[in-house]
């Protein structure tokens, strides 16, 4: 067994595009895949710990995410993934999850983007300006070097200047601060919010303009939305059949079969659409896969490894 922890992995210094490529792979494999609705725990203070299962048939790989927030955490939300070999029932990896969460995230995103967006989008808009919107934005950027983007951001705290100077480096980007919630969306063709916790709608509706896409990657905020756009996607039905107003959705389908071409996404420019990338095991665990694959940290001694029937 290999303990691949964070600084491994980023030492790897894998390419946004890459992180994109591994997300066409995985999702290519949904339909094949073991992938069980997530088991999250709610605690108190907006604090959760999550578990996300799936076994990947064709590659022989099979795990679990296991993911939490705690606010005074620094960064809020951590996670570490447990990687098996599903031919011996071997324990392949325990590795952090802090890189892999924020980068196939930020790469299911940019795909999201990619298929649904409208054909005159111009402004996007940032909320929440963690490292998963960090990662959102370098892979929008990373595989599209000849597209120029503008971004508009909330200012807040001055996040907005940190987030800026990120990518300073990248020519394909312009930005634009504004000061209230109401002027970023209302502006806004696409709109991602990363926010982790929100008591509260993020919105109103008459702020969201015609043709916007909406990804709420967290979910928070943006529940008013199920009851009036015109398309939901998700990234798996059974992680969003649970939500409140789900049976009220006006059309549903997964990001997968968009992917695949058996489904439609936008059909025109008018389209309301929202699409929720929450998070699904079956990235955690390719990802992971890859990351070992490609990793030369020593094994670990096993956690058993006795061969003989162990008795109490």
């Amino acid at each position: 067994m290999k303990i691949i922890d964070f600084e491994t992995i980023s030492k790897l210094n894998i390419p946004p595009e890459i992180c994109v490529k591994w997300i066409d792979e995985s999702f290519a494999l949904q339909h094949h895949a073991n992938l069980p609705a997530k088991v999250c725990l709610h605690l108190p203070e907006n604090v959760f710990f999550t578990t996300m299962p799936c076994h990947i048939p064709s590659i022989h790989r099979f795990g679990t995410k296991v993911v939490y927030r705690y606010p005074q955490h620094i960064p809020s939300l951590k996670s570490e993934i447990l990687l098996y070999d599903d031919q011996e029932g071997r324990m392949l990896a325990l590795l952090d999850g802090t890189w892999i969460t924020a980068m196939r995230t930020g790469a299911v995103a940019c795909r999201s983007i990619e298929l649904l967006r409208n054909s005159k989008t111009s402004n996007y808009a940032f909320i929440g300006l963690g490292n998963t919107a960090r990662a959102t934005l370098l892979c929008l950027l990373s595989n599209h070097k000849k597209e120029h983007f503008h971004v508009s951001l909330q200012a807040y705290k001055n996040q907005e200047i940190s987030f800026i100077n990120r990518f300073e480096s990248f020519p394909n980007v312009s930005f634009s601060v504004v000061h209230s919630t109401e002027e970023l969306i209302s502006h806004a063709d696409v709109i991602i919010s990363s926010v982790t916790a929100a008591d509260n709608l993020i919105a109103e509706d008459s702020w969201f303009k015609e043709g916007v896409l909406v990804i709420p990657i967290h979910t928070r905020g943006f529940q008013n939305c199920d009851l009036f756009f015109d398309k939901v996607f998700a990234d798996a039905r059974n992680h969003v059949s649970q939500f409140k107003y789900f049976n009220r959705f006006r059309y549903f389908d997964e990001i997968s079969n968009v992917m695949s071409g058996i489904h439609p996404g936008r059909t025109n420019d008018q389209e309301r659409i929202l699409a929720y990338n929450i998070g699904i095991g079956l990235h955690d665990i390719y990802f992971a896969s890859k990351i070992f694959e490609m990793t030369t940290t020593p094994d670990t001694i096993e956690l058993f490894n006795s061969t003989e029937k162990f008795w109490i």
